[in-house]
């Protein structure tokens, strides 16, 4: 393995760390909303969606962690291949990997939470849609 490699990773990983930072900058903006729509109408769905939200902020850290863990293993394997520790930058290399997967089955995870939110936000409206 030479250098470009783990080079290639690069744009993928940039790319993938800014769009867990949107979804973290979309949840605190929802939690914001939220926590204000709490203070004056403590209604059921509210609570359900807060418990939701405190899990998928908690998904979105491990996310962001293991994100970073692949990138950070990634620059520390071209410094590896660069000084011709091959062997190591290989074994780095494969430790990259393995984060940037793990990173994306906590996505992946956080996805379906969103998508029980959504759920949950449609069944109040649907509930409400039938009254009139």
């Amino acid at each position: 393995m030479d250098l470009t490699t783990p080079a290639l990773l690069f744009p993928a990983l940039s790319l993938l760390l800014l769009a867990y930072t949107n979804r973290f900058l979309a949840l605190a903006s929802l939690i914001r909303t939220l926590h204000q729509e709490y203070s004056t109408d403590r209604a059921r769905i509210v609570i359900g969606q807060i418990r939701n939200l405190q899990r998928r902020i908690s998904l979105i850290k491990v996310m962001q962690i293991f994100g970073v863990l692949s990138l950070l293993l990634c620059v520390v394997t071209m410094f590896l291949l660069f000084f011709g520790l091959e062997i190591i930058g290989d074994i780095v290399f494969a430790l990259s990997l393995i984060s940037m997967i793990i990173s994306l089955v906590f996505s992946l995870s956080e996805l379906f939470m969103s998508v029980t939110a959504l759920n949950l936000q449609l069944s109040d409206l649907q509930g409400t849609i039938r009254e009139e």
